[in-house]
């Protein structure tokens, strides 16, 4: 099974302001405010098949949504 976690895109503060979308280590996206860099990176997460994570200003993660393999599907 392919180890897709390298390919999650993140949503994470800049330092500089505003919001950065990132996947595999590097920026692809960079907007404003939070609410366009997520809309931006929920494109890019199903395109790609994997994982949106989204951080809080202190950078930890707030949420995480899965566009492709889950590794942990629900049960049911």
């Amino acid at each position: 099974m392919e180890d897709n976690r390298k390919n999650n895109v993140h949503t994470t503060p800049n330092a500089d302001g505003g919001w950065d979308n990132q996947q595999g280590g590097e920026t692809i996206s960079h907007h404003d405010t939070k609410a366009e860099a997520e809309e931006r990176a929920r494109e890019e997460a199903k395109k790609a098949e994997t994982e949106l994570k989204i951080h809080n200003k202190d950078g930890k993660i707030s949420d995480s949504v899965s566009y492709g393999n889950d590794p942990y599907p629900p049960k049911g």
